[in-house]
């Protein structure tokens, strides 16, 4: 896996609620691969079952989703000159 593939990873984890277990193997995981310039074959497999999970999943609020549009809003009444 190389660094452009281990950040799009994590920025695509990074949209869904994790738990402390996955929070705290995605740091530990980014620290190995800056020291190591890899990741081992388990972290690897392991990283993508994470992310092909979450995807399944809906991911948080704060993040806008490309099926939801925006609310409408009603058009406001022209206003009416007063002579």
């Amino acid at each position: 896996m190389n660094k452009d593939r281990l950040e799009w990873v994590m920025s695509g984890l990074n949209r869904y609620t994790l738990t402390k277990a996955e929070d705290e193997f995605l740091k530990t995981a980014s620290e190995d691969f800056d020291k190591n310039q890899g990741l081992t074959e388990k972290q690897e497999e392991r990283l993508e079952n994470l992310y092909k999970e979450k995807s399944k999943l809906t991911p948080n609020k704060n993040h806008f989703a490309l099926n939801e549009s925006p609310k409408k809003v009603e058009p406001r009444r022209p206003r009416t000159k007063m002579f």
